[in-house]
């Protein structure tokens, strides 16, 4: 089983051999090749210490005892206790063959092998340069070069609890290890399918590299622990209650809940450019079950009873994932919130949490365990969520009525939040609040309205950026006007970015080139970043025009500007330098279709989402860009409900321009909720436009948009 966090507690605190020793035998009987290997090393490291001032020795002893706790196997625990002992002292790995055998020696010289290539890959930490790129290439050779993943597991835990232990590090050195984990070692744990360790890691990495982010999310989680408790308590009851009203006995089933891991939290804002309090699925529930039968007829009560999001359903026991992962994922809402619920039977439960370590003895025989998918390592196959469907707008059937506290009424739709009733009372009120009074008690803004409520409204003194709540209010009002301001961000950046991206280019000073466009009256900013002919013709607009000035003819020959185009990583780059590589940084995460910034650093692009804050700083601060896009070479499914006038006619023009659109129909109904003005028309199809706000735009031009979503197929995930 995986280390809970009274274990983890535990290892933190033990600081003398004695207690390190007892904890060891008490996650793996006593034998005499343990105890054995134990002196041993005790031995190898007795003149060692850590920069804490405690013996060394501590350090491979709670190793071994973490690998054990895990894998509950002798030879990667004894290979825990001697892992640095080649590395760091005189023996030799014959020595290690001659003592403890071929398998455990296999394994010393496999972490040795570790360390040198560390050493052969990484930036020094001396070197002031930045560590992602170097990090990047050393978990490529990592990966190719490491044959049985039992070392993997090893380093591992070696790796877990040096970041336990960080603390007596400088923090220069806390940072670049923190890093380093979490480029190279999470990734990994990530893709042996190992979560409580990704996850860990990934939170221990976090709390270094992003001081004040953590404690902003940990300050949130703090403040509202018993609200999260109440509303995770209640649904753990409501589904528990519905179960054995439908047949299952107590001991048939268990319920887990969890708020999701910190880092996780922290990505979910920088992809969406939102606050912690946007997080919608923040709050989550595992059910275990006995067998994979009892999973389904789970699902079908939970689904029955608790509404769904059709685009959230996931079911990974049907196809399991490649690393062996099993679970029915889903969303569903309860009392106005969203709670994602994940469904597994107890033996898929540890191998999600312990991926390879829960059974890797049963595959290839045992010792020298190969997983072809290892090969195909990606530090970007994370799943990321799409936004979420959360109500479908215009398609009610009921009004209500609620109240402002001076007892005027307003007239909504059933399923209505706070958020649409502050943009009912005047939009301005709807673009700065932040809270909301029901009926005299504090409430969310997301906080689902009933008939007769009374509601006022809390507000800041500036506008409030909510992205992705656009889909979660009901009103035509609300989304119209939340749309404005995002559009209004959006704006603002890809200004910012043409800017930076030509002075780039022409590699002028970023003032210039603003003042330029202020000269010329220039309107088309904004398009430049989603346009590489209108980037083209203003940078040979402005070179036309500089030319003529005698004083810059010599400036305009030595400097022709020509963009080269690069296909990296499913991305096209246009740059007038050589560019060698992509890197997507750890602070965002952006995936295949959102919208993306490049900034240039010698001849690499750091990829970015264009809301990651971190990108935003440096666009601010006028760094080099350079134009970039996702390669259009897949096919997207999209999902599409529209209203269309009740006329004739009306489908094959709307049908006529999709085609134009270079869209691919693959299914369509209609007459869905007509009326005597409107029908509905419900569309699959397939796209090459990648990001799904550019594809609303231009069908929104030819007719109403209810719901368009991205059709994830589980069964290709």
């Amino acid at each position: 089983m995986s280390l809970s966090q009274v274990d983890i507690d535990i290892i933190k605190n033990i600081h003398d051999i004695d207690s390190a020793t007892e904890y060891l035998f008490s996650q793996i009987p006593v034998s005499d090749e343990l105890e054995f290997a134990l002196e041993y090393a005790k031995e190898a490291h007795k003149t060692q210490f850590r920069k804490s001032g405690e013996p060394y020795i501590i350090h491979p002893i709670l190793v071994s005892a973490i690998v054990a706790s895990i894998t509950n196997d002798k030879s990667m625990a004894i290979a825990g206790l001697l892992h640095d002992v080649v590395e760091d002292t005189d023996i030799a790995i014959e020595e290690i063959d001659e003592r403890f055998g071929k398998d455990v020696a296999h394994l010393v010289a496999g972490l040795t092998k570790i360390d040198a290539i560390r050493d052969k890959e990484l930036l020094p930490s001396t070197s002031t340069d930045r560590l992602v790129i170097s990090a990047l290439s050393f978990r490529k050779m990592l990966i190719a070069s490491i044959e049985d993943v039992r070392v993997l597991v090893v380093k591992l835990c070696d790796r877990f609890h040096n970041m336990l232990t960080l603390d007596a590090l400088p923090p220069e050195k806390q940072k670049r290890i923190s890093e380093e984990t979490l480029v190279v070692y999470a990734p990994i744990a990530h893709r042996l399918g190992i979560s409580f360790l990704k996850n860990i890691l990934e939170d221990l990495s976090f709390g270094y590299i992003f001081v004040k982010e953590k404690k902003e999310i940990e300050d949130y989680l703090e403040k509202n622990y018993h609200a999260i408790e109440i509303r995770l308590n209640e649904f753990k009851d409501s589904i528990s209650k519905t179960l054995i009203k439908n047949g299952f006995c107590e001991d048939d089933f268990e319920i887990l809940s969890r708020i999701k891991h910190k880092y996780s939290i922290y990505l979910k804002m920088q992809r969406k450019g939102v606050g912690i309090d946007e997080v919608l699925d923040l709050l989550a529930v595992r059910i275990l079950t006995k067998d994979p039968v009892k999973c389904y007829t789970i699902l079908g009560l939970v689904h029955l009873n608790f509404r769904p999001l059709a685009s959230r359903f996931k079911d990974y026991i049907a196809v399991a994932k490649d690393n062996g992962y099993q679970t029915i994922h889903t969303s569903v809402f309860y009392n106005t919130a969203i709670f994602e619920v994940q469904i597994r039977t107890y033996e898929m439960h540890k191998t999600a949490e312990l991926g390879v370590a829960a059974h890797w003895k049963y595959k290839s025989g045992g010792n020298n365990v190969k997983l072809d998918w290892l090969d195909n390592l990606q530090y970007q196959n994370e799943s990321v969520e799409d936004f979420y469907d959360l109500i479908k707008n215009d398609l009610y059937s009921e009004d209500i009525s609620v109240f402002s506290p001076t007892g005027d009424a307003f007239t909504l739709p059933r399923g209505a939040v706070a958020l649409d009733f502050a943009y009912a009372v005047h939009t301005e009120v709807g673009n700065k609040a932040i809270s909301a009074l029901i009926n005299k008690t504090k409430s969310s803004l997301l906080t689902e309205l009933n008939n007769g409520d009374i509601v006022k409204i809390i507000t800041s003194d500036k506008e409030i950026t909510r992205c992705s709540w656009i889909d979660a209010v009901k009103t035509s009002k609300a989304k119209t006007n939340m749309k404005l301001i995002c559009n209004a961000r959006i704006r603002d950046i890809n200004e910012k970015y043409a800017v930076n991206i030509i002075a780039t280019v022409m590699n002028l000073n970023y003032s210039r080139i603003e003042e330029w466009f202020k000269k010329n009256h220039c309107t088309n900013l904004m398009h430049i970043p989603n346009d590489i002919e209108q980037l083209k013709n203003v940078i040979h607009k402005y070179t036309s025009e500089i030319s003529k000035n005698n004083r810059f003819k010599g400036f305009i020959t030595r400097h022709r500007f020509k963009l080269k185009k690069y296909t990296i990583a499913g991305l096209e780059i246009y740059s007038a330098s050589t560019i060698s590589d992509v890197v997507f940084d750890y602070c965002c995460h952006p995936k295949t279709g959102d919208e993306v910034m490049g900034f240039l650093d010698k001849n690499k692009v750091h990829v970015h989402h264009k809301m990651c804050s971190h990108a935003i700083k440096e666009l601010e601060e006028h760094k080099p860009m350079v134009y970039i896009r996702w390669a259009k070479t897949n096919l997207y499914r999209y999902k599409l409900i529209g209203s269309l006038h009740n006329e004739k006619g009306a489908l094959a023009n709307f049908l006529n321009y999709l085609v134009k659109l270079d869209i691919d129909i693959n299914s369509i109904e209609l007459g869905k909720e007509a009326t005597d003005y409107t029908k509905y028309c419900e569309l699959e199809f397939e796209a090459k436009e990648a990001d799904i706000n550019t594809l609303r735009a231009k069908i929104e031009s030819k007719i109403k948009v209810i719901h368009l979503v991205r059709a994830n197929d589980a069964y290709k995930n």
